[in-house]
């Protein structure tokens, strides 16, 4: 049915899932090169934690921060922001000889990259009716696990051609590679924008709105925050979220102090994840689809693909810990992550379920700094808990898989749009 409907809007959400490959490039790049980054500014593994806890904090700061903005500047210009400072931070780490101005890059890094997520979830409310949303999402998450399998070997090719100086600043010039197509095609909402069929248009706006709300009204933060939906989505993701970024920002370090690797080898392995995860971005979004297509409701398909991924994660998270060989270890972690990205998928959906366009930038963001939060905390243990093996910290990430989806279930209740109460005065 949507085929004939125009095809537009699937170009704007394939372009951002470029932006995302791009995003995962940029930040696993440190990772993927630790070891010998490492050697030449003399770090070490605490060091690499502070690393990841200064990015993952203005990470956080970053995730609320987009979300604002681009709820007040629109898509367009809210990502032109972010990707031009992610990439010019990142081209910057060919410079860095010490600590501290690695501290400082690592940070610029997270505050910008944050803005693609909130982004991303404004452009999906914007431009995608609930039926299709779930499959948008899938394809913009496949971009961040498509970002995950290229990362590790073309940074590892890289480097060995350029070394990490120089492949520092070589993907630094790939986000403003990406500005060229985003601001030609990208001219404006779907309300207005010029190169969109009436048909398509018609179809975008009537989805939008077939609940019959108010979807442009933009939601207060602290009315946002007394609705139970909100603090659903809020904790499902505080709670969910470690598992995905213990794997993006400790993957290469685990097989490199489990299994011995070297860059080289850790290019060899570490994309395997994420093929896994691409795999269950497009699944998760697919099913979902289907179900709501069939005549389901959207809490149907939400609460079956949430719960599908989460079961799915929680034995492999088990396995994992008795993993004596990289291959099974990368293969059950491909599991790990196929589940996450069906749930996570729909997860990041739930804002646009719940609320309207103009609200759905802003609960993005506050509910990806809570994701942070929760994998700040994953992050300060991982040292401690990883001194003989990684078993215990892949048993915790075990214990927080149905906590999640508990939160989602039980705080967020039944998905369907919210009556948020009008106000007089809109900013």
């Amino acid at each position: 049915m949507s085929n004939i409907k125009g095809r537009f809007r699937w170009c704007v959400i394939a372009l951002i899932a470029l932006a995302t490959v791009i995003n995962y490039i940029d930040r696993n790049a440190l990772a993927v090169m630790w070891p010998e980054v490492s050697k030449e500014i003399g770090a070490s593994k605490e060091d690499y934690a502070l690393l990841v806890t200064i990015f993952m904090i203005f990470y956080a700061f970053g995730q609320s921060l987009f979300g604002r903005i681009f709820d007040a500047i629109g898509t367009r210009m809210g990502f032109t922001i972010s990707i031009v400072i992610w990439s010019l931070s990142i081209a910057a780490h060919a410079l860095v000889r010490s600590m501290p101005l690695l501290m400082v890059l690592r940070a610029t890094l997270g505050v910008s990259e944050a803005g693609n997520w909130p982004g991303a979830a404004k452009a999906n409310a914007l431009w995608f009716p609930s039926r299709e949303r779930a499959l948008a999402q899938g394809i913009f998450n496949a971009g961040a696990s498509l970002g995950g399998i290229i990362s590790a070997p073309l940074i590892a090719l890289l480097f060995v051609q350029f070394g990490w100086h120089g492949t520092f600043l070589l993907i630094g010039v790939l986000g403003f590679i990406w500005l060229v197509p985003w601001l030609w095609f990208y001219k404006a909402d779907p309300e207005r924008h010029p190169g969109l069929s009436e048909e398509e248009r018609a179809y975008i706006l009537t989805g939008r709105t077939e609940a019959g709300r108010d979807d442009s009204r933009r939601v207060p933060l602290g009315e946002l925050l007394r609705y139970r939906q909100s603090w659903g989505v809020i904790l499902s993701r505080f709670f969910l979220d470690p598992v995905w970024w213990l794997f993006v920002s400790w993957l290469p370090i685990y097989l490199a102090e489990t299994f011995g690797f070297d860059v080289k080898q850790i290019g060899l392995f570490a994309w395997v994840p994420f093929v896994g995860a691409m795999l269950g971005s497009l699944f998760g979004g697919w099913l979902a689809g289907q179900i709501i297509g069939g005549g389901g409701s959207v809490h149907r398909a939400r609460m079956t693909t949430i719960g599908i991924g989460c079961a799915i994660m929680l034995p492999s998270l088990l396995f994992t810990i008795g993993a004596s060989e990289p291959l099974n270890a990368v293969l059950l972690i491909a599991c790990i992550l196929f589940g996450f990205q069906m749930a996570i998928g729909n997860i990041q959906t739930l804002p646009s379920d719940y609320f309207g366009g103009g609200a759905v930038g802003s609960l993005a963001g506050i509910s990806g700094t809570a994701a942070v939060a929760g994998t700040l905390i994953t992050t300060w243990l991982v040292p401690s808990l990883t001194e003989t093996s990684y078993a215990p910290i892949f048993a915790l990430s075990a214990a927080i898989v149905p906590i999640s989806f508990l939160c989602f279930w039980l705080v967020g209740g039944r998905v369907a749009p919210v009556a948020t109460r009008p106000t007089r005065n809109q900013d």
